[in-house]
């Protein structure tokens, strides 16, 4: 059984998504995946595409790179829903100038409404050395902050690094 809430951390090509999304599937649930990437450049394009043709016809995808906590609510309990990332979603917020604090409160505020289980992928971007930017430290402190809230309220938390989950919180179902 899935957690109402689990949170898949790891660094860039780590393993995360497939590991979430191996999560998901492991279910009897719908399967929908909340998509936040903007694609910006033929890499992204192709990025895209390559996860949408790894994924399978059997997933709906609902492309939401704002919106989050709203697509939430349109969910229903024969479904499990994967948020694939909220490092892009953050990205889109910072860049649109959007107020992090005020989204980030409504995101929370739809996982505990959302009668699904959630799967929620992230970067852990707060390891490597210090940006030499201030966007870039204020990103990472703000990605640092989302992440820890999220892991709050998370009843399963596990970082894969080389493709090898590591419980830090819970059980694996």
């Amino acid at each position: 059984m899935l957690p109402k809430l689990s949170l898949v951390l790891g660094g860039a090509a780590s393993g995360k998504s497939a590991f979430a999304e191996n999560l998901v599937q492991a279910t009897e649930l719908r399967q929908i995946y909340v998509a936040t990437a903007q694609v910006y450049d033929d890499e992204m394009a192709d990025k895209v595409a390559r996860h949408r043709d790894q994924r399978g016809e059997h997933w709906t995808t609902i492309e939401e790179p704002i919106e989050v906590a709203k697509a939430l609510d349109t969910v229903t309990n024969d479904a499990a829903v994967l948020i694939d990332c909220a490092t892009l979603w953050l990205t889109n917020l910072v860049i649109g100038e959007h107020n992090v604090p005020q989204r980030t409160a409504a995101l929370l505020a739809a996982i505990d409404a959302c009668p699904a289980p959630i799967v929620i992928v992230s970067n852990e971007v707060g390891q490597g050395i210090v940006p030499d930017n201030a966007l870039s430290r204020r990103f990472r402190n703000a990605q640092g902050q989302l992440n820890q809230q999220i892991a709050a309220k998370a009843d399963l938390v596990v970082v894969v690094m080389a493709g090898l989950p590591m419980v830090l919180k819970g059980h694996l179902p």
